[in-house]
């Protein structure tokens, strides 16, 4: 069946299902001041708009139902509301969760094409009745692709059409200062390209998943007979593709053995190693000749090379920098990390988390984040040393992001009481921001030439000479130095002994979110906002396990699936074509009509051959799916490598959970469970403990809900169990 762009275009119909209510001027808008509505992307942002905006700072709190909104005067009256993140979405023309391929769409409410998302439309009601008295309007949601699309929306749909008179508020932080400097230099109308290309990715990301997802799930329904939760995308396929081609590379690896030769020397009554020149070896010969050359020997110091070489400040964080280091330093995964910069910067403790910027320009006043840092007892010192010098020079990374510099405090003090993986980013984010204006590190490194039955064995040692920046990013960096005796060259030393050791190289190791992070920004793959969401959600669909990610025989089938019947649109060089062609709507210099018409063009025979296929899909990806469904738990608390399993005891025949690394040797992690009914995973962690939630379900009961951990401080009483 072949598809084109002329007839599919005319149904790409963007148009709203809410009714609006019919215009009636409420008693307490009734003066003829003119009114201005401020659209924020989130309460909390609402809040602080509205708090910056008002002469006396106390702005009139409404709420109409559970939905609130404040009132703030300033030369007039301005009403400020929000949304709660997208309250539009995509959604297909006509009805069928199985029906595909499908490429008539339309923007509706989230409520109508979401069946959890009843909340929306009170918001959407309340924007709309706002909109009724409101002379001007403002879109201030966060400036980047998203937030230019929520607002938007929410201007065309639930105001009736305002997106062309509205203007613009531009800020990266939260601070009155800015807000109110941001409002009183309002951009005359919307960024349209930049809407125009947030529109395009999530009507292409529509596209791509709906259509592929629908596909694999299908298939895999008429062989089970229930709906098993499969999907794929246009990142999401070329990210499976990377662990995937990791994971063959790693069971293909075959060990290659080689020798290290060591000479234990004593100089000055400390014993030090110094390696062999040429070490690692290729053959065992060789190495037993050195031994054998060298065994009776004494040494002699031949050269002693000094260097000094400075180490540069780090650069500032973009969202990937601190996702990576966040990872490194507390193994936040990367949506976690950006989940609680987003809430940091909601209470204006730091600028705008989802930046690309490593730039901080002069604009943000160093100096006056400096001196609201050093009011602060832990970084006061710091902050005073920064200051005391002439020239506050932040030391840059290349990228740049258009809209927002790189992330960096606010200065400001928190006004609750901090959780403790936020206070632990928060301090990350200060020390990072004062140590990109500190000076270099410098190092010495000696390297100790000893000269031992004719051949070369180098003693190494490090030595901190100035600390430069470390002292600033302190705990997060340190110098490790390694003294060295004191030796001069021509002085005889004692060789103990010289031993070789067999070794055998190993496979590449496996993605864990900070490299696979690292990984997609390098292909150029994603958006700095949505590659933690695409991380997340293979673990959630099951394709991988563990923090070493570990692809699961599901994870293979699905993969194999798109290479054998889609592997161009699975393929990175397409999914890196389509980020390039988004990047030209932004510009201005591509249409976004014209982007999702080629990408139908391209999808219409790869869906007509997946449907083709669906029997032989179907019977690869059930068995594998309804396994994983139905046996895995989750990734293990205690390791963290492992994969917890329900298995049975060969001995007592009773289940129980187990992790997979507990044959291997490396985990003994258990954990007890019902021994009626069914057990699923629900996909999340106890957030006090952070064991696996799982729900348990007996013909008789009402299912419930409880944490693995039989220690875990949250459980209470629950009366009898099966």
């Amino acid at each position: 069946m072949p598809y084109t762009s002329s007839g599919v275009l005319q149904k790409l119909s963007f148009v709203s299902l809410q009714k609006r209510p019919k215009r009636v001027r409420a008693g307490r808008f009734a003066s003829m001041e003119r009114r201005v509505l401020v659209i924020a992307e989130k309460p909390d942002a609402a809040k602080r708009i509205a708090v910056a905006l008002d002469e006396r700072e106390a702005p009139k709190r409404m709420l109409e139902g559970n939905v609130s909104y404040y009132v703030a005067k300033r030369g007039g009256t301005i009403v400020v509301a929000s949304a709660v993140g997208h309250l539009y979405t995509v959604a297909a023309e006509g009805k069928g969760w199985n029906r595909y391929p499908v490429f008539s769409m339309r923007w509706v409410p989230r409520h109508v094409a979401e069946r959890k998302a009843g909340y929306v439309r009170s918001w959407i009601n309340v924007i709309a009745k706002l909109a009724e008295d409101a002379d001007e309007f403002v879109d201030a949601c966060d400036y980047d692709v998203e937030g230019s699309v929520i607002g938007y929306c929410l201007l065309k749909y639930a105001c009736g059409g305002k997106e062309h008179v509205a203007k613009r508020m531009k800020y990266s932080t939260l601070t009155t200062q800015e807000l109110r400097s941001s409002y009183a230099d309002l951009l005359p109308r919307l960024d349209f390209p930049l809407v125009e290309a947030g529109l395009a990715r999530h009507e292409v990301d529509w596209i791509y998943g709906i259509n592929l997802s629908r596909a694999l799930t299908s298939a895999a329904r008429h062989h089970v007979r229930r709906r098993i939760a499969l999907s794929t995308g246009r990142v999401q396929g070329p990210v499976l593709q990377f662990l995937v081609a990791r994971e063959n590379t790693i069971r293909c690896f075959v060990p290659t053995p080689f020798w290290e030769i060591r000479a234990l020397v004593q100089i000055d009554g400390q014993e030090c190693w110094a390696n062999h020149e040429k070490s690692p070896l290729e053959t065992k010969k060789e190495a037993e000749a050195i031994l054998a050359e060298c065994r009776g020997k004494s040494g002699t110091v031949e050269k002693i090379d000094v260097k000094s070489s400075p180490l540069p400040p780090p650069v500032p964080f973009d969202l990937g920098g601190l996702q990576s280091e966040a990872y490194r330093l507390f193994r936040y995964s990367p949506k976690r990390t950006e989940s609680i910069a987003q809430r940091l910067y909601l209470d204006a403790l730091i600028s705008y988390p989802r930046t690309g910027s490593q730039k901080l320009p002069p604009a943000i006043d160093y100096a006056a984040i400096l001196h609201s840092l050093s009011k602060v007892p832990e970084y006061s010192k710091l902050a005073e040393q920064l200051l005391a010098t002439s020239d506050l020079r932040p030391n840059e990374g290349r990228k740049e992001d258009p809209a927002h510099p790189a992330i960096y405090p606010t200065g400001m003090l928190p006004e609750r009481r901090l959780e403790k993986h936020e206070s632990s980013l928060l301090d990350l984010a200060i020390r990072r921001f004062m140590a990109v204006f500190a000076g270099p590190a410098v190092q010495e490194n000696t390297c100790v030439r000893i000269d031992v039955g004719g051949h070369g064995f180098c003693l190494s040692g490090t030595r901190t000479l100035e600390e430069g920046w470390l002292r600033f990013y302190r705990p997060y960096a340190r110098a490790d130095d390694v003294a060295l005796p004191p030796v001069k060259e021509g002085q005889t030393v004692d060789v103990r002994k010289v031993a070789s050791k067999e070794k055998f190289t190993t496979p590449p190791a496996r993605y864990n979110p900070r490299s696979l992070l690292k990984a997609m920004e390098t292909a150029g793959i994603g958006t700095k906002a949505t590659r933690g969401d695409v991380i997340q959600t293979l673990v959630e669909r099951k394709y991988v396990r563990g923090e070493r990610m570990m692809v699961t025989d599901l994870g293979f089938e699905v993969h194999g699936v798109l290479q054998e019947y889609c592997p161009t649109v699975a393929s990175v060089e397409l999914t890196r074509g389509l980020e390039d062609e988004m990047e030209a709507i932004r510009r201005g210099s591509a249409k976004k009509d014209e982007v999702v018409a080629s990408v139908i063009r391209l999808l219409g025979p790869v869906l007509a051959k997946l449907k083709e296929n669906e029997k032989a899909i179907g019977e690869r990806l059930a068995t594998h799916a309804k396994l994983e469904e139905e046996t895995s738990l989750g990734s293990c608390p205690k390791c963290g490598a492992g994969k917890l399993m329900i298995v049975r005891s060969r001995k007592t025949r009773k289940r129980f959970v187990g992790c997979t690394e507990y044959f291997r040797g490396r985990c003994t992690a258990s954990f007890p469970l019902p021994q009626r009914g069914t057990v699923k995973s629900l996909g999340r962690c106890c957030p006090t403990c952070g064991s696996p939630m799982i729900q348990v379900r007996v013909k008789t009961w009402n299912p419930w809900v409880l944490c693995l951990n039989p220690d875990c401080p949250s459980k209470k009483e629950r009366g009898p169990r099966p």
